[in-house]
């Protein structure tokens, strides 16, 4: 008799459970993007976002939340409830960099759990379109005389880790100018308030099309299809220098992964579909939607890496 009530108790109990996971979703989702609005995070999360709703047939809002190279952002959504509400467009800066970069963090990578790669895209080096330098031979050269700058969409993000790297590779000086999101960055160099920055593509992109800023070179292993005239950086001189910025999906850890294997695939589906597949290239991109699984693989394969860069350049911020 006890068993029989047993088991029938655990059959509710799985019942209920799967009633509950397939209503999901029922109400609203948020998207958090730790970086202000105009940068690649938040161009991505809009255009995945706008689909999301259609396909779940809910509301996806999406929330920036900017701020300490990712971390308000990323901290916001590990202290989240696991209720598959709340997902983290996330990048290589907060998921990535930010733990060899900082000596604290209010978040560890076990507060994620990683849903799916939503697009890679190369990094690439612009000037102002009103700056002498049109080559990277010459703006080395000129870093070598005299003082420069470079700006970032904030410290430790891809930008500023890849303006470290050319600063390794090359051997130059050039004081960094951090801003809080690339919109703002982008903003700053219009106004040539930096010597020069190495921006995710996606956004500088408008900003080179319409003839304001120089692209000097890409930081891909091949030259990007959407700017077939821009040399890659060992082209250009540099070598050992291929930096790819992604960003992708994450939830906050305890999820329940069928919830989280639903937002993958309809993930997925969404980049891969014509129109955002198309838009994607369109930005220099190439789009994800790997499994949870191996997109766990490539985060700590990727945490790794940035580290070694991190301390060769001797950074570490409190």
């Amino acid at each position: 008799m006890i068993k029989n009530v047993r088991r029938l108790a655990m059959v509710c109990a799985l019942a209920g459970a799967a009633q509950a996971n397939a209503a999901w979703p029922d109400h609203p989702i948020t998207i958090i993007v730790p970086a202000a609005p105009g940068g690649t995070t938040d161009i991505v999360a809009r255009l995945v976002g706008e689909k999301l709703s259609t396909a779940l047939k809910q509301q996806v809002v999406i929330e920036n939340r900017a701020g300490a190279g990712g971390i308000i952002g990323a901290q916001l959504v590990a202290r989240a409830k696991n209720d598959g509400y709340t997902f983290l467009m996330g990048n290589i800066g907060p998921n990535a960099i930010n733990y060899s970069l900082y000596k604290e963090l209010p978040y560890k990578p076990t507060d994620f759990t990683p849903v799916t790669q939503v697009i890679m895209v190369p990094n690439i080096l612009v000037v102002n379109a009103k700056s002498p330098y049109k080559t990277v031979a010459e703006l080395i050269a000129a870093a070598k005389k005299e003082p420069v700058t470079v700006g970032s969409s904030g410290t430790g993000q891809s930008p500023h880790m890849s303006a470290e790297m050319f600063k390794q590779r090359t051997g130059i000086e050039a004081t960094h100018v951090p801003y809080k999101g690339a919109g703002p960055a982008v903003a700053a160099l219009l106004g040539s308030q930096f010597t020069f920055m190495i921006d995710n593509l996606p956004s500088s992109l408008g900003a080179i099309q319409d003839g304001k800023f120089r692209a000097l070179a890409v930081t891909s292993a091949k030259r990007s299809p959407v700017l077939p005239d821009v040399p890659t950086m060992e082209e250009a001189g540099v070598k050992d220098m291929v930096v790819t910025a992604w960003f992708g999906l994450f939830a906050p850890a305890g999820t329940d992964m069928n919830i989280v294997n639903q937002m993958q695939q309809a993930t997925s589906k969404i980049i891969h579909d014509g129109p955002i597949a198309e838009r994607f290239r369109a930005l220099g991109g190439e789009p994800g939607g790997d499994t949870p699984k191996d997109y766990a693989a490539f985060v700590e394969r990727e945490r790794t890496q940035w580290k070694d860069i991190v301390q060769k350049a001797g950074l570490k911020q409190e």
